[in-house]
């Protein structure tokens, strides 16, 4: 491949200033198709129309765009789960619903930043990037969770974190068995909704609460 600036059809992403850019799409792509852990940097490469030394501009490796991929990801899961919570309005119960369903949706209509989120083996310190933004989704989680604590006798409330990652966690297998997109998806009597929505009820009917997130009795 020529890269003469006299080149009549020069590679995409290279000389216009995109090629980061073509790189995170091209890696969407990817990994809607393959999984985030099936294709290598030099498909990234050829995918985005560049050289396979090309990437390394911008990335020193394929874990470093699947990075910047994740954090990417996560900034738009955070930004979801806080319109859902929308501050605990018209009360905790009813967003706490609310905050569920935003993360099934955000896992069924986004599955490529899901995977490289949840499935492709990174380390959340492989960039402080990554690691702010996967900290600012889960304390969506964590502040909502201490909102319902709050509605409880003092000497009745479980940790805050525990809570959130006790959500975090049957959100995400609800997610993961039920509500894909793909061939994945096992096969329910009810919606994944329905699903998540009466396992957290159960879960704070446990801790005293009822089903709008006030106190039970």
């Amino acid at each position: 491949m020529s890269w003469k600036r006299n080149n009549p059809d020069p590679p995409r992403g290279y000389h216009h200033g995109n090629l980061k850019e073509e790189l995170v799409r091209a890696a969407l792509g990817l990994i809607r198709e393959k999984g985030a852990n099936g294709f290598t940097f030099a498909e990234a490469a050829r995918m985005a129309g560049v050289s396979p030394a090309a990437p390394y501009r911008h990335f020193r490796d394929r874990d470093a765009l699947l990075a910047d991929v994740a954090a990417r990801g996560f900034e738009a899961f955070a930004l979801a789960l806080t319109k859902a919570w929308d501050q605990g309005r018209p009360d905790a119960g009813v967003a706490f619903n609310r905050l569920g369903a935003a993360y099934l949706a955000f896992a069924h209509d986004e599955p490529a930043y899901y995977s490289a989120m949840f499935e492709a083996g990174l380390s959340l310190d492989a960039s402080p990037e990554l690691r702010l933004a996967a900290d600012r989704a889960f304390q969506v989680l964590r502040h909502a969770s201490e909102a319902l604590i709050a509605l409880l006798p003092p000497e009745k409330r479980p940790p805050s974190l525990m809570m959130a990652l006790h959500i975090w966690s049957l959100s995400h297998g609800v997610a993961a068995l039920f509500g894909r997109a793909d061939g994945g998806r096992r096969p329910l009597p009810m919606s994944a909704g329905e699903l998540l929505e009466a396992g957290v009820l159960i879960y704070l009917q446990g801790l005293g609460l009822g089903p709008r997130g006030k106190p039970a009795g």
